[in-house]
């Protein structure tokens, strides 16, 4: 069987965090410039090959401040390290029903660590206009001091000013390249 190429339909895509701040509350950023090389036998996505980056500059967490603070040497170094990337290991079918584990070595910093991303696959579409879409909600938590993101600052009640814990969070839709 022939390899098929799917693309990222970034208009109807996001790829998303959240932390916690004040350790009461979450702040959600994103990353609004991203791609990827997916490539498939047939649909099986079972067989993807999967090769995804993001632009670290592109984080948006509709703070300005906090943003440059996020690309600053304190957390990403955008300057020294431009790019996150994820890189497929492996993917484990886990109830037979649409989810999914998939494994894969998570770069940031140019520190590579495997993680596990939870995967639900929303299946294959035909869009209005004659687009076949495969759709996929993906979830997984990372602790960010694994990465070398250790900026931190105690609260004069206890406890830190930014949690340890990073939940990401992505909705993508595939387009399959013709």
């Amino acid at each position: 069987m022939e390899k098929e190429k799917w693309i990222i339909d970034t208009a109807h895509s996001e790829i998303g965090f959240k932390v916690k701040h004040l350790m009461i509350s979450n702040i959600k950023g994103r990353f609004t410039q991203y791609d990827a090389s997916i490539y498939t036998t047939g649909d099986d996505f079972m067989t993807a090959e999967i090769d995804c980056w993001i632009d670290v500059s592109s984080v948006d967490t509709n703070d300005q401040g906090r943003d440059k603070h996020l690309r600053s040497a304190d957390f990403f170094d955008a300057d020294n390290f431009p790019q996150i990337s994820f890189v497929k290991n492996s993917v484990e079918n886990v109830d037979g029903d649409g989810s999914y584990e998939l494994w894969g070595d998570l770069t940031i910093k140019g520190i590579s660590k495997k993680i596990k991303l939870d995967v639900e696959f929303g299946g294959i579409v035909k869009d209005p206009w004659g687009n076949e879409k495969a759709v996929f909600t993906i979830n997984g938590k990372v602790n960010r001091k694994d990465w070398g993101l250790n900026w931190n600052a105690a609260l004069e009640t206890g406890g830190i000013l930014v949690g340890e814990e990073v939940r990401i969070n992505c909705e993508l839709q595939l387009m399959r390249s013709l």
